[in-house]
């Protein structure tokens, strides 16, 4: 079996995250041109955006079910918001000939955090699945972040060949919060050992930041493989990445003795 690509494309990337449901078209057929290119097996994980942590923050729906609270509607919303980003980066994959089958995660996962339930499902071609709203057994549904997403397809999958997190409007991880960041404040190599001054846009993001993501790529480091953080914006550094070229951006390395 050919070897595989896990990658993830930050809702912040792929999406205006200040504008409820508007999608960056640009940078998502950027970004499938580049999976067509690489000529890989992939696995891609996208994030929410706009499309989903607005609504989940106005109905609390990364709280579980709350008493007295209305969020069924809000359940439903978010998903039906999460299956139309979905579509368009699906048709974006599609438009340039490439096999490809997405996974709606509240149809196969339950439960919230990297050890959640659920066979990982996969395409010969191009699998596509993306944080959601699911089922939950303890607080009825919550937040599968597409990062948790990442960590059991890194670890499960066969055959993996690397791991990229593309991100929006950053090169990786910075020692500072990308608005006082030079270009010195890059961190080249990464392991959870080592501090950095995180900035969380705690009004939107509902499921943790670069904080979430560079704790999860550590999991997924600890096990051996080979994990980048780059700039999605930059869809040359994400093809370089792919294909396994030298690329500016964080390498995450394992922070076991």
């Amino acid at each position: 079996m050919p070897g595989i690509v896990i990658l993830k494309w930050g809702g912040g990337l792929i999406t205006h995250k200040e504008k409820i449901c508007e999608a960056n078209y640009e940078i998502i057929d950027s970004l499938a041109n580049v999976c067509f290119k690489s000529g890989k097996r992939l696995v891609i994980v996208h994030g929410a955006g706009s499309f989903g942590h607005l609504k989940s923050k106005q109905f609390r729906l990364s709280e579980g079910n709350i008493d007295g609270f209305e969020q069924e509607n809000g359940v439903r919303q978010v998903r039906e918001d999460m299956l139309l980003l979905n579509s368009i980066v699906v048709s974006s994959l599609e438009k340039y000939g490439l096999s490809v089958k997405s996974f709606p995660p509240h149809t196969w996962a339950k439960g919230t955090g990297p050890n959640f339930s659920g066979d990982l499902p996969f395409h010969e071609g191009i699998t596509v699945v993306y944080g959601d709203v699911v089922d939950d057994d303890g607080q009825e549904f919550g937040i599968l972040s597409g990062d948790d997403l990442m960590v059991r397809y890194a670890v499960e999958s066969e055959n993996v060949e690397r791991v990229i997190f593309a991100m929006g409007g950053v090169d990786g991880i910075l020692r500072v919060p990308p608005s006082r960041a030079r270009s010195d404040d890059l961190i080249e190599e990464w392991s959870q050992n080592m501090q950095f001054e995180g900035e969380h846009e705690s009004n939107i993001d509902v499921t943790g930041g670069i904080g979430l993501k560079a704790s999860r790529a550590s999991m997924i480091a600890n096990t051996g493989k080979e994990v980048l953080f780059v700039n999605g914006e930059i869809s040359e550094r994400v093809y370089s990445a792919i294909i396994g070229k030298r690329v500016i951006g964080t390498r995450i390395v394992s922070g076991n003795s």
